[in-house]
């Protein structure tokens, strides 16, 4: 089995905001295995300024896993400090494995084109553009939608979201928050007050990650529904993520394969917040066609009933033309919309 890598420029089609600034660009980087004919292709999704992995050391590490692949596909852990290229790794060996047609579990949404329900996802940016973004949601039937704040004043993000509420109920549209650590904790618990009044479903991550006494203080005495998502990343031995869960208590969880280290570590944390009643739900990290189908696909061996966070393979002028497609809030595997990865394979 031979292994290789390479990077790949992904272009925004319109600067895309967040609590960490505009993104234009993302960049992706790809393993390949190769044996007897057959790859298998697997995204390594870093993201910079909040991977942990996002070190000068990175390229360097890739090419340490493709000399000894064999080595890291049999402990998986060996990669625990690089979970994006964990989750390449996991996702190439179990396409070849399946035979390199992109292939990662047996589910309906691979072989019946099952579609899976995902929210709407509304950037950060001034308040007349995330107005538009929310009608657009809404003409194209998503009955959830996640907003990014923190961007704008809070006040003008609140009036946003009560002009949405008098025309929709919370019976219509789901609403879900992303405050990626915009809240200082001294003014967290008021924010949360004054948003819960809009019966909203949850907020994730109101203030910065790594502050767990604040944290923990503010899942017990919320009036909305709290959801982890920085602070899971860099926890990766079972019994830390055991603690974390269980001090913090938080309400839900949201679950960044490329974040966290792929499905098998997604899994222990699924399995840790079931234990503790905890709910969870997954979301891409802006990875190409190439990761979202591998997530796609692992949302959809777990059965999962609500909306998850898989609307992003849109975003790029050179994603890889693949079988995903979106048709009323839902995420379809559509066989016969064909793989292009010349892109990929020809740069």
């Amino acid at each position: 089995m031979k292994a290789s890598w390479k990077k790949y420029e992904l272009n925004f089609k319109r600067p895309s905001g967040t609590s960490r600034g505009v993104l234009k660009t993302k960049t992706s980087y790809f393993i390949f295995l190769e044996n007897n004919d057959l790859i298998g292709i697997g995204e390594c999704g870093l993201l910079k300024g909040l991977s942990i992995d996002d070190v000068p050391e990175y390229e360097n590490k890739l090419n340490e896993v493709c000399q000894n692949i064999s080595t890291f596909i049999d402990d998986i852990d060996l990669l625990n400090e690089f979970p994006s290229i964990q989750f390449g790794v996991e996702m190439a060996s179990l396409d070849l494995n399946n035979g390199g047609i992109k292939k990662f579990f047996n589910t309906d949404f691979y072989n019946s084109e099952k579609g899976i329900d995902i929210n709407g996802l509304v950037w950060m940016g001034t308040k007349e553009f995330m107005l538009k973004q929310i009608k657009q949601k809404i003409k194209q039937n998503y009955s959830c939608i996640k907003l990014k704040i923190g961007a704008i004043d809070f006040d003008s993000e609140i009036e946003l979201l009560k002009n949405i509420r008098k025309e929709y109920s919370e019976n219509d549209i789901e609403l879900r928050v992303d405050a990626n650590g915009a809240f200082l904790p001294k003014e967290a618990y008021e924010k949360l007050s004054i948003l819960s009044e809009l019966k909203l479903h949850s907020i994730e991550q109101p203030i910065k990650q790594g502050q767990y006494e604040e944290i923990a203080k503010l899942c017990e005495i919320t009036p909305l529904p709290i959801a982890l998502d920085e602070e899971l990343i860099g926890v990766s031995s079972l019994e830390k993520k055991k603690s974390l869960l269980e001090i913090i208590k938080p309400q839900y969880i949201i679950l960044k394969p490329s974040l966290v280290g792929g499905f098998a570590k997604s899994k222990e944390w699924m399995d840790i917040a079931e234990k503790n009643n905890i709910g969870w739900w997954i979301t891409s990290a802006l990875e190409s066609n190439i990761g979202l189908n591998a997530i796609a696909q692992f949302t959809s061996y777990l059965n999962t009933e609500i909306p998850q966070g898989l609307g992003t393979g849109q975003l790029y002028t050179n994603n890889f033309p693949s079988p995903l497609e979106i048709e009323n809030a839902k995420l379809f595997y559509r066989k016969n919309n064909p793989w292009d990865l010349s892109l990929l394979m020809n740069d």
